[in-house]
């Protein structure tokens, strides 16, 4: 029979009774193993002897079992369990504030990341203490460690946030089959993947803005006696203030298990100089590569002077790095279906250029990828990339275009190559695609041209993982350009193996190690009802105002619903449907002599009232939710589309019917 506690005292005595029958089991072991083990010949028995002896008789997993770590929630599914025969490879965030439970594998390696508070935040030194309930702007802390990513929760932005968060991360073998095997000192310090620190503050608005990008060397946790270290990070600012200190984090760093045979700290520091050394020589070695090519581009033919040919792009922290290197093989296993899809969910970021401390024109700033996604917006660069990305993770052979639109304004796109030699743009800001034809400038006058429709004006080179190439032809305008890549006259490619030197996975220790994608952070059905009813007690008060009651058409609303599936529908696939439905359906819920006004809008947030703003700023939606006449009934309905990440397609669409009065 099972002993259930009926109270406090009950539970305190059985698990008293639990850990001495558990302590009896490790002594009956203890004299056992000296009994049997220890042969005349040794003198002591070494700490593995014991645990060995206690995990062929069960007693360790008996343990471990009702050992449990706190970490967010994360997982493809709403109920995922944390599987323990495997390392760790997709993590999503689900709910910010949920804590779950997961078990510890005794037979895996983890490091317990705490974030013990920050200091030193002096652009928030003058900020009151905010009140209870009141909204203010917060700091939110992410993290991204061999494939494993989470978050803290929001904190209110002060001069010492009080960000005090814990962060289990598994540390697994990268050989095939070591996967479930526990890693030693001499792996894990070969193992030179850092700790992707990223801090973003968040307005009263929902604005975000990137205040630090941090790579923690955590490795010398392994020279501490004790298995755990504390260190105090300084957080650097980004863009223009990337020399400047935004803050300080206190942490600790726990190894779990502990060591049993730690490392010299002269072991630890040598391995990291070596590091830097392999990796500033092939940098230093692809410098001097890169300039000769340039030499030889430029003696092409005069003109290639003017042409953008973009071999270097700055990141975040102001470190110049080849731009192959912001283009990686990215698969969104299930969150993304189609490379339509991905170009819909890259749409949906937010577009904004690197602020700039007064005049002097644009500031060049492209993001490592897990700022870009922690930020939920960026500049056409980190679209353009990312797009890239997720289409060769599709099998396409994708490319981001560097080059310009109407006006001189810079630009980058992305083009792909059919094996029919199709070339497609695709522009990440819209996800709109554009077949290229390319216009032949020796025809006869009156030859029929294609008009293209695309908004490129000229292209000056083209790259993505492996590849890079200058358009060396004698114009640059993209109507006159053939995208024939293995004709060297047209098009000047690096080495293939110069680039993989620097930019292919694992070449060097500064390149920052690809995140996976995380689900969405919304419940569509759920956010799409609370945006409309809120829309709907906006609707109320402002006609309250105006003096005029309001009566909804529950019907009427439901009726509009496959209207706005239609219009996210053509935006993923280009493809319109289902429109005659709609019309139909309109019809019927109009009776005879009566007028339909529909107004339709999309955003890319969730928040009513700058929502509700903007639709008003329309006459044609004033027009509706400020409707006079006899018989008045209106309608709202809100679809809210949830992608991976924080990003999502929100669809509004406002309607009334009346009699028409003559």
């Amino acid at each position: 029979s099972v002993r259930r506690p009926r109270n406090l005292t009950q539970l305190h005595q059985l698990c008293q009774e639990e850990w001495i029958n558990i302590h009896g089991k490790i002594r009956d072991v203890l004299a056992e193993t000296m009994r049997e083990d220890l042969d005349p010949g040794h003198s002591s028995l070494s700490e593995e002897d014991f645990l060995r002896a206690l995990q062929r008789r069960g007693i360790v997993d008996d343990v471990m079992k009702d050992l449990h770590f706190s970490k967010v929630s994360c997982g493809n599914s709403s109920d995922q369990h944390v599987l323990l025969s495997e390392p760790a490879t997709h993590f999503i965030d689900k709910d910010p504030t949920k804590l779950k439970k997961t078990n510890m594998d005794p037979a895996r390696r983890y490091l317990y990341l705490q974030v013990l508070g920050g200091k030193a935040f002096l652009e928030h030194l003058q900020e009151p203490e905010p009140l209870p309930g009141q909204v203010c702007s917060t700091f939110t802390l992410y993290l991204h460690f061999r494939n494993q990513r989470f978050h803290s929760k929001p904190v209110p932005c002060a001069c010492e946030p009080d960000l005090q968060e814990g962060f289990l991360l598994e540390i697994h073998r990268e050989g095939l089959g070591d996967g479930s095997k526990m890693a030693d000192a001499t792996t894990m310090l070969s193992i030179c993947d850092p700790v992707h620190l990223v801090l973003i503050k968040r307005d009263t608005s929902s604005e975000t803005t990137l205040v630090s990008s941090y790579f923690l060397d955590w490795r010398t946790v392994l020279s501490s006696p004790s298995g755990k270290t504390s260190i105090a990070v300084e957080l650097l600012g980004v863009g223009v203030e990337c020399k400047v200190t935004a803050g300080v984090l206190n942490m600790s760093l726990d190894l779990y298990p502990p060591l049993s045979e730690i490392l010299s700290p002269d072991i630890i520091t040598t391995q990291q100089s070596l590091e830097r050394q392999k990796t500033a020589e092939k940098e230093r070695l692809f410098l001097v590569y890169a300039k000769q090519w340039w030499r030889e581009f430029l003696e092409i033919r005069q003109a290639n002077q003017s042409k953008l040919v973009k071999i270097f792009a700055q990141d975040e922290n102001g470190v110049n790095r080849p731009v192959c290197s912001y283009v990686r093989v990215l698969r969104a296993g299930r969150l993304l279906e189609s490379p339509r899809q991905a170009a819909r969910f890259v749409s949906l970021l937010g577009l904004e250029k690197a602020p700039v401390v007064g005049g002097g024109g644009k500031q060049e700033q492209w993001c490592s990828l897990l700022a870009f996604l922690c930020r939920n917006k960026g500049d056409c660069e980190d679209h353009a990339t990312l797009l890239c990305s997720l289409l060769l993770g599709f099998g396409l052979d994708a490319y981001v275009c560097v080059g310009t639109k109407p006006k001189s304004l810079a630009h980058t796109w992305v083009m792909t190559r059919g094996t029919d030699s199709t070339i497609t743009f695709w522009e990440s800001l819209t996800a709109h695609r554009y077949l290229h034809q390319a216009i032949d400038p020796d025809a006869p006058p009156l030859a029929p041209q294609p008009r293209p429709s695309y908004p490129y004006r000229t292209i000056g080179c083209v790259f993505n993982h492996r590849s890079f190439l200058a358009n060396c032809q004698p114009s640059d305008a993209v109507e006159l350009c053939s995208f024939d890549f293995h004709n060297q006259s047209q098009w000047k490619a690096m080495s293939e193996e110069a680039v993989g030197s620097v930019c292919s996975p694992g070449s060097t220790t500064s390149l920052p190690p690809l995140p996976p994608l995380c689900g969405p952070s919304l419940e569509p059905s759920a956010a799409s009802n609370q945006l409309e009813l809120e829309l709907r007690y906006l609707v109320v008060e402002h006609r309250k105002d105006l003096g005029l009651a309001t009566v909804w058409d529950d019907h009427l609303s439901y009726v509009l619903s496959s209207a706005l599936a239609a219009y996210e529908l053509e935006r993923c696939t280009g493809t319109s449907c289902g429109n005659e439905e709609f019309q139909d359906a309109v019809r019927r819920a109009v009776p005879d002599g009566h007028t339909f006004k529909g107004f339709p809008i999309h955003f890319l947030h969730h928040n009513a009232r700058r929502a509700f703003a903007t639709c008003l700023r329309s006459p044609f939606c004033d027009e509706i939710v400020c409707c006079r006449g006899d018989h008045v009934r209106l309608a709202v309905r809100v679809r809210v589309f949830a992608y991976p990440e924080s990003a999502c397609a929100v669809w509004v669409m406002f309607a009334c019917k009346y009699r028409s009065v003559l």
